[in-house]
């Protein structure tokens, strides 16, 4: 990943929590004939062991990545956060010499380690089962795993893998204006700002709260 010093996040606990916050990875790995398979996982992170803790996630049985992917390399996952596209006609100084031209700000953790796969009954239920009450948490009727018939589960259970990845690289980027003057940055949050109001746009709230907070950061180191 191309990684601009102004646009590298060092934050240790922001890269996770990004990744806590959007769980859905994707998962890219190498065959041993060379071949890349890029797979859609909801992700656990773990505290550890791996240097900067450990992804946990399964796949189905049937998906061949578990007994393909080279060991001696390592997997990545990129997870992604907020992104919006950023007008130029946001920034103040387009009115001062025209020089300015759109781009696209976003957030993005990209994840290495080496991948090592899980086939036991008893993981993959305690793995299923964090997994479902993270994610069920907010349901006003929150489902368990206990709720569906027990003989159902096993064979559930019987169709996956686990999957454990312990991190030895964690990279964020966080591509949120800092190449831009205070004013610019500020014409960025207020751009956003209009369009989450006016399209009810999820995305440009959030690049916009980003956005604000890089702005408050650099005002508290002055």
């Amino acid at each position: 990943m191309y990684l601009p010093s102004h646009f590298e996040e060092p934050r240790g606990d922001a890269l996770r929590e990004l990744i806590r916050s959007h769980p859905l990875g994707t998962l890219i790995t190498q065959d041993r004939n060379g071949a890349l398979q890029a797979d859609p996982i909801p992700f656990l992170l773990d505290a550890g062991p791996g240097e900067h803790g450990t992804l946990l996630g399964h796949v189905a049985r049937a998906n061949p990545l578990w007994r393909e992917s080279r060991d001696e390399i390592d997997a990545l996952v990129v997870f992604h956060g907020a992104q919006s596209y950023i007008s130029p006609g946001w920034y103040p100084s387009k009115t001062l010499h025209g020089k300015a031209v759109p781009t696209w700000n976003y957030l993005i953790v990209q994840a290495r380690g080496r991948l090592r796969a899980i086939d036991d009954r008893a993981w993959l239920r305690a793995f299923v089962t964090r997994l479902t009450e993270r994610h069920e948490a907010r349901q006003v009727m929150p489902w368990h795993v206990t709720d569906a018939p027990a003989d159902y589960i096993e064979s559930m259970l019987g169709a996956i893998i686990g999957i454990e990845i312990e991190l030895g690289s964690l990279v964020g980027k966080w591509k949120a204006s800092q190449n831009r003057d205070a004013d610019d940055r500020a014409g960025v949050v207020d751009g956003l700002t209009v369009l989450a109001e006016r399209d009810g746009d999820a995305q440009a709230a959030a690049m916009a709260t980003v956005v604000a907070a890089d702005v408050a950061r650099r005002d508290r180191r002055r």
